[in-house]
């Protein structure tokens, strides 16, 4: 089975830093475009930020300056790093990531979430 799972999350104070992970677990053949997603109760999820296979980025407005996403593609593991973190960034971050196992197709792949708080 194949799994995208998450960690790092946790509670800040505003200005501190967090560090998310989401690491493939199981048996696949190829993962292209990961992103990560955040999601406040009762509201849309909203992409956050994505990378492709070969390091392309793109950020929403409100994190492009103090959020950086990364990749090592030989591990299959995306990172999320937060700087200068505002109340305002507290969610649920889901990672996603189109992948696929052997024999199947290129299909989209969400991760559990991980809390983060940042209170000021």
């Amino acid at each position: 089975q194949v799994q995208l799972v998450e960690s790092g999350g946790g509670s800040v104070q505003a200005g501190e830093s967090l560090r998310l992970s989401c690491a493939v677990s199981g048996s696949i053949v190829s993962v292209s475009t990961m992103r990560w997603y955040r999601q406040v109760p009762g509201k849309q999820r909203d992409l956050v930020a994505a990378i492709t296979s070969g390091g392309s980025t793109n950020y929403a407005d409100s994190v492009k300056a103090r959020f950086a996403i990364s990749r090592d593609n030989t591990k299959n593991t995306v990172y999320l790093q937060m700087n200068s973190l505002q109340t305002e960034d507290t969610a649920i971050y889901y990672c996603n990531a189109d992948m696929r196992r052997a024999g199947g197709f290129l299909r989209e792949y969400w991760g559990q979430g991980t809390q983060v708080t940042v209170s000021s």
